[in-house]
């Protein structure tokens, strides 16, 4: 079947907001004259960690550590990174080309609906994507492949017409279990070897166009 709409994930794939919340937890820990361990600080679900996080970091400083003066340093840390933050490099050309070549476009994330919408409010490009699948509408984040599953219901397509695309390995995951065919761009923190259920791997959007990576997921298909 025909590859009839793009199934995109958020964070880390339409921006890289992954980077704006590893920076502002970093000065968070410096600020109270410690280190984050950052080899365990992305999780393997696409679920909310901010409690843990917050609690791990109430143990490390003491009695003494505010969590509401640290949650309004580092929100609003974020709200101004964010505040000029546009999509990843390559993406816009990507979206040109899909809505050129007559695809339907959708988000697949397990983030908030509010979040998600007001990024791309803020940055112009809301009115490009048909349907907004978001974590606040599914039981469950992914790894489970609820709102891949939801994008797809509402877009009234069956996985075989549909191609994701994620940046991390739980994302991959909830895809492929959704029966999608799934492009991973793999953001700076993952590994690239945990990507082997992704049907094809890049390094970056900016290393091809989009007609021609369908093309070669259209020739893998066939082939």
């Amino acid at each position: 079947m025909a590859i009839k709409a793009l199934i995109f994930d958020f964070d880390g794939l339409l921006m890289d907001t992954e980077t704006t919340l590893l920076d502002s937890w970093r000065a968070e820990w410096r600020r109270h004259g410690h280190e984050l361990d950052e080899s365990s600080f992305f999780a393997d679900h696409g679920g909310d960690t901010t409690d843990e996080r917050y609690a791990l970091l109430a143990a490390t400083v003491g009695p003494g550590f505010d969590r509401a003066a640290s949650h309004a340093r580092r929100t609003a840390y974020r709200k101004e990174r964010h505040r000029t933050m546009g999509l990843t490099a390559g993406l816009d050309a990507w979206l040109g080309e899909a809505e050129g070549l007559g695809l339907r476009l959708a988000v697949a994330s397990s983030s908030q609906h509010e979040w998600v919408a007001g990024h791309l409010a803020r940055t112009g490009d809301l009115a490009r994507f048909e349907v907004l699948a978001c974590g606040d509408e599914v039981a469950a984040p992914k790894p489970d492949p609820a709102v891949y599953r939801l994008a797809l219901d509402r877009l009234g397509l069956p996985p075989e017409a549909a191609v994701a695309f994620e940046d991390t390995p739980h994302g991959v995951s909830a895809a492929v279990a959704a029966g999608l065919r799934c492009v991973a761009i793999p953001n700076l923190y993952a590994h690239n070897a945990r990507f082997v259920q992704a049907t094809l791997r890049l390094r970056a959007a900016t290393e091809t166009t989009l007609t021609s990576l369908l093309t070669r997921l259209e020739e893998r298909h066939s082939g």
